[in-house]
C-alpha cells in the first residue's frame, strides 16, 4: 500500500515519497507558551502524532525526525510577564509545562526534537543576513523587512493574488515599508523588552522567520513534511516559504517553493457549538480544564472522530459519543481479558483507511468491525479467533494512540478497591435478580449503583460498568 496525502500547496492528495526513506522528516508548528492551550490547539498535535505513528511503522522508528517548536519569545508573552513582573523565561516555562503535561494525557508523543526560538537567535540571525544579501529583504529604521515584489511565487501557498493580501506581519502598516504586503523579519525591542544583538540593532525576530531559521537548522532543507492548522497558511507558511527559498536565492527557480517542504499539511478549524472560539463569547475550552474532567483519550478520541482537514465542531454531544465508543472498545478489551493476544498487524481495512490521506473514520470504523469479531468469539468460545481480532484491534489502536489503559482501570476510574468490591457484588447480585425475572429487585440495584456514581452498560456478553465523569 501506499501512503497518500493531501497537499495544500497543489491541491491534491499525492503519494508520499520522502526525500530519503532513511531520514524522514516532519515539521509542525507548536504552541506560543503564555497561557494554556485551549482545545484547537490541541488538534494539530494529536492529528500529526497519528501521522508520525504511521510514519515510524512505515520506515521504522530510528528512521523518522519529527520536529515541533515552541515559541518562547512574543508580544503576548513580553505582555505576561510584564504584568507580573517576571522575567519572560519564568512565564514560558510554567506554561509550556503545562502544554507538555496537556499533550501527555492526550497520549501525544513528544516530538524528537522541539526548537525553542531563545535558543536560535543566531540562526535567525544568519538567515535574516542571506535574504538581504540575495536581495530580498531591505533594513529601514531598525526594522528589516521581506520585499514581498522579489518573489514571484508568493501566493501560491494560500492561492491569494497579491493585490487582495493584507500585510503579513505583526506590526502595523509602516511608512518605511516599500510596499504594505513586506512583512518583518526583525523589529526593534520597546523598553523594558527582552532584546537580542543584530547587525540592525538590539531587537528581536518577527514571527515567520522563527520557523523558516529553526527548520533549517534542526532539519536541514528540503523536509519532508510541514505541518500545522489552517489558520496558519496565510500569512504564516506563505512567509515561511518566501523566506526559506529567498534566503538560498531561488527566488526565481521554476518550483522554488519545492526547495523548503515537500509536502504541506493542514487541519481544519474547530469550533464549540457552531461557533467559532472568542473570549468576547465566552466560549474558549481550555484543554488544562478538559484532561481534569475527563480521560484524555475521549478528548483525543473526539478530535480524531473527523477527517482532520475537515471543521470538527466541539459540544456536549461529540464528547459523550466518544466516551461511549470507547466504553464500547475496552468493554471487548475487558470480557477478552482472559484472551493473550499482543498487538500485532493492524488489518488491511484499517491500513488502507489510515494511508488513505489519514482516513480516521473510516480507521476507526475497522476497530468496531475487530471489537465484534471479538464480542462474537468470546460467545462462541473460539479463542483463536479472540486472539486474532484483538492482535489487531491493539496494533491498529497503538496507530491512533488510543487504546492505552487497561479496561479495568478504564472503567473503575478513581474508584479504590472497596467501592470496586461493592460495585462488584451489586451487579452479581443484579444480574442473579433479571435471571429471576425480579425486575423490582433489578432496578432497586441499579439505582443504588447509580447513587454511587456508577454507570452500568449492558452488553450482549454481560454488563460493565465506570464510574460517571
Amino acid at each position: 500500500m501506499t501512503l497518500f496525502l493531501y497537499d495544500t500547496l497543489r491541491r491534491e492528495k499525492r503519494g508520499f515519497e520522502p526525500r530519503d526513506p532513511k531520514r524522514v522528516t516532519l515539521y509542525v508548528c507548536g504552541p506560543t507558551v503564555y497561557d494554556f492551550a485551549h482545545i484547537g490547539n490541541a488538534r494539530p498535535p494529536v492529528v500529526f502524532d497519528v501521522l508520525v505513528r504511521l510514519l515510524r511503522r512505515t520506515y521504522g522508528a530510528d528512521a523518522v525526525v519529527y520536529a515541533r517548536n515552541v515559541t518562547d519569545v512574543d508580544d503576548k508573552i513580553n505582555a505576561k510577564a510584564a504584568k507580573e513582573g517576571v522575567p519572560i523565561g519564568e512565564v514560558t516555562a510554567r506554561y509550556e509545562a503545562a502544554y507538555l503535561a496537556d499533550m501527555a494525557a492526550l497520549n501525544v508523543s513528544p516530538p524528537d526534537i522541539a526548537p525553542h526560538v531563545t535558543d536560535h537567535m543566531d540562526a535567525i540571525v544568519k538567515q535574516i543576513g542571506a535574504i538581504i544579501a540575495a536581495g530580498s529583504a531591505y533594513a529601514a529604521e531598525g526594522h528589516v523587512l521581506f520585499d514581498v515584489s522579489s518573489y514571484p511565487s508568493y501566493g501560491a501557498l494560500s492561492g491569494r493574488n497579491l493585490d487582495d493580501m493584507i500585510a503579513g506581519a505583526r506590526v502595523e502598516v509602516a511608512p518605511y515599508k516599500k510596499n504594505p504586503h513586506d512583512f518583518v523579519l526583525w523589529k526593534p525591542s520597546k523598553a523594558g523588552e527582552p532584546s537580542w544583538p543584530s547587525p540592525w540593532g538590539e531587537g528581536r525576530p518577527g514571527w515567520h522567520i522563527e520557523c523558516s531559521a529553526m527548520i533549517e537548522q534542526v532539519l536541514g532543507l528540503p523536509i519532508d513534511i510541514h505541518g500545522g492548522g489552517i489558520d496558519l497558511v496565510f500569512p504564516h507558511h506563505e512567509n515561511e516559504i518566501a523566506q526559506g527559498v529567498c534566503a538560498h536565492g531561488h527566488a526565481h527557480a521554476d518550483a522554488a517553493h519545492e526547495e523548503y517542504a515537500r509536502y504541506w499539511m493542514h487541519n481544519g478549524f474547530l469550533t464549540v457549538d457552531a461557533e467559532k472560539m472568542s473570549k468576547s463569547i465566552g466560549n474558549v475550552l481550555l484543554l488544562h480544564d478538559l484532561v481534569q474532567h475527563m480521560p484524555g483519550e475521549v478528548v483525543r478520541w473526539a478530535l480524531l472522530s473527523a477527517h482532520y482537514r475537515q471543521p470538527l465542531d466541539w459540544n456536549q454531544s461529540l464528547l459523550d459519543q466518544s466516551r461511549k465508543n470507547l466504553d464500547r472498545l475496552y468493554g471487548a478489551l475487558g470480557r477478552a481479558k482472559g484472551v493473550e493476544a499482543p498487538a500485532g498487524d493492524p488489518p488491511a481495512d484499517f491500513i488502507a483507511a489510515i494511508e488513505d490521506d489519514l482516513n480516521t473514520p473510516g480507521a476507526i470504523a475497522s476497530l468496531f468491525a475487530l471489537s465484534s469479531e471479538i464480542e462474537r468469539g468470546m460467545t462462541a468460545g473460539d479463542h483463536a479467533a479472540v486472539a486474532q481480532a484483538k492482535s489487531a484491534l491493539l496494533g491498529a489502536a497503538n496507530i491512533l494512540g488510543v487504546l492505552q489503559s487497561d479496561p479495568d482501570a478504564w472503567f473503575s476510574g478513581g474508584a479504590d478497591d472497596s467501592l470496586k468490591a461493592e460495585v462488584e457484588a451489586l451487579l452479581a447480585e443484579r444480574l442473579q435478580a433479571r435471571a429471576d425475572k425480579n425486575w423490582a429487585e433489578a432496578d432497586r440495584i441499579r439505582d443504588r449503583l447509580t447513587a454511587l456514581n456508577v454507570v452500568v452498560m449492558d452488553g450482549p456478553t454481560g454488563a460493565t460498568w465506570r464510574m460517571k465523569e
